[in-house]
């Protein structure tokens, strides 16, 4: 039979050609893949809930940014509240909310004397709504505060969370140091997919506790964002993430490209955090912002891009095809075995990945829990998702509106 796709090839020829063009497009990223996996048992061991010393009393700031949060404000005041004397003031940047996050606060605040609220000046051209509202909070921070702490509303701050990064910044001498939290997860969909695009960021940049030597590839996480106040300063503040819908990543970068120490430590213990409300707001909302294009160049996009599609995008869809097709030939052994056994060992690794980043998830409520460890399947989905982030920029966010 002639294939209809090369009339001028046989089919086992064809084949040959398939598989060794896949082979080609794999192998380089399966080693940069496992250049930086094979980092993870060395990783730095995750945060652990510490006890403030006198030397931190007072020494941090607080600043967390609102546009109508009443409905999952309230978690994270009542973790902000049960730390102890190593937190200053907790500054609540109110974006002007309808529907009472500035009541919600002030109730807290009238327990609390530590909690205010205050109302962020009309966006300025160029500036995206969170690091203006972080811009503003630190310029309303006491000069008394060594460090700087952004935590975003829907986070739930585990007692002893704020010394604990404290003093690992200060033992390890970091300027800036964010943590990836523990997602509570509810919803069958999102327990599928939401665990493969976590994947994603960690087949770009290694396990969290690992790297921060090159720019370019440091990561870090908004939700709990803590700066020395000092290097805020030298950086002006968030000027440089004024127009970057990924604003915690592209400061990071840019202070390590200043020579500042940046760490991104794994916050499971220390930190929970419920982002979205089922798979498609999971899909819409986080999606749009993953591919971190703002912090990036269009070549380290790209590249980003062809490794997501290589160690994530293809090996189910490839083990699919052999399940259904075949592939199987005289002239196709060679590259056939190769490629079927290459793209058997990356869902291997992805799997067994599962186990590495169950921490990371609080399943205790969830329904469909077992959906979690097919997370894999919805690989091909996650880099689809990657890829349409990277080709279109953000109109919308958080209920603003972007031109």
């Amino acid at each position: 039979m002639i294939s209809p796709i090369a009339p001028n090839l046989p089919p086992n020829l064809l084949t040959s050609i398939i598989c060794v063009t896949l082979l080609l497009l794999q192998l380089p990223a399966v080693a940069i893949l496992m250049s930086r996996l094979i980092k993870g048992p060395s990783r730095i061991p995750p945060l652990e809930p510490a006890s403030p010393t006198l030397d931190l009393l007072g020494a941090c700031t607080v600043v967390v940014p609102t546009l109508n949060e009443a409905d999952r404000l309230g978690p994270c005041l009542d973790g902000l509240t049960n730390q102890s004397y190593e937190l200053r003031e907790v500054i609540v940047v109110d974006s002007y909310s309808v529907d009472g996050t500035a009541d919600l606060v002030k109730a807290t605040a009238a327990k609390d004397p530590r909690f205010r609220v205050i109302n962020d000046d009309p966006l300025p051209a160029g500036w995206v709504g969170r690091p203006w509202a972080l811009h503003t909070g630190f310029l309303a921070s006491s000069d008394k505060c060594e460090w700087i702490l952004g935590i975003d509303a829907d986070t739930v701050p585990h007692p002893g969370l704020i010394a604990s990064l404290l003093k690992t910044a200060i033992a390890k001498n970091y300027d800036l140091i964010s943590l990836s939290p523990q997602f509570i997860l509810k919803y069958p969909g999102e327990l599928w997919l939401q665990p493969a695009l976590l994947m994603t960021l960690v087949y770009r940049f290694g396990p969290t506790g690992t790297g921060g030597d090159v720019p370019e590839l440091v990561m870090a996480n908004g939700q709990c964002f803590l700066c020395r106040r000092e290097v805020l300063v030298e950086l002006d503040g968030y000027e440089s993430a004024r127009g970057s819908f990924c604003d915690d990543v592209t400061l990071a970068r840019y202070a390590a490209a200043k020579g500042f120490k940046v760490g991104f430590l794994d916050g499971a213990k220390v930190l929970k955090v419920r982002m979205y409300e089922g798979a498609m707001e999971t899909w819409n909302e986080w999606g749009r912002s993953l591919d971190l294009k703002d912090a990036a160049s269009r070549t380290q996009i790209w590249g980003d891009l062809w490794l997501l599609f290589a160690v994530q995008g293809l090996p189910i869809l490839i083990l699919l095809c052999y399940l259904l097709f075949g592939w199987r030939s005289p002239m196709a052994v060679f590259p056939y075995g190769l490629l079927l056994g290459l793209n058997v060992f990356l869902v291997a690794v992805r799997w067994a990945l599962c186990l590495a980043i169950a921490p990371s998830y609080d399943r205790t409520k969830a329904s469909g829990k077992w959906l979690f460890w097919l997370s894999p399947l919805a690989d091909p989905l996650a880099f689809l998702r990657i890829l349409i982030s990277a080709l279109n920029q953000p109109t919308q966010w958080r209920g603003r509106k972007y031109s």
